[in-house]
């Protein structure tokens, strides 16, 4: 049987890094020209994660997807509710009606799951 992942500090070193680029990407854009580079990072860090507890549960028997998508939801939507509410208030006090209608959108779409959506709508984002 697979036994349940252990704390990696490893992984919480790796994810820092990723977090670091991505903060020297926008306060020194010019200096790094791939600051994906840090969101790449933390994107394989998560599917490494989230990978081993769906394979742990499977090996056990007990997946379910309920579950994870619970698991997921409990960990994601703080987080994501608090930013939303926070580029709301922060556009209310500094953005121009027809800039607020348009972080209103975005916000509604963060909110929907359908960012990349609409961004491919507005800009060609792919």
């Amino acid at each position: 049987m697979a036994e349940r992942a252990q704390y990696r500090p490893d992984i919480d070193g790796l994810r820092a890094v990723a977090v670091l680029l991505v903060l020297f990407y926008h306060f020194f854009p010019t200096a790094l020209r791939a600051g994906f580079i840090g969101v790449d990072i933390f994107f394989v860090i998560s599917g490494f994660v989230i990978t081993a507890g769906l394979r742990y549960d499977l090996m056990q028997g007990s997946f379910s997807y309920a579950a994870f998508l619970t698991r997921r939801a409990r960990r994601l939507l703080p987080a994501l509710l608090l930013v939303l509410c926070a580029c709301l208030t922060l556009g209310w006090l500094t953005l121009f009606a027809a800039e607020y209608a348009a972080l209103g959108k975005h916000v509604a779409g963060a909110a929907g799951m359908v960012s990349n959506i609409i961004s491919l709508a507005e800009t060609g984002y792919f």
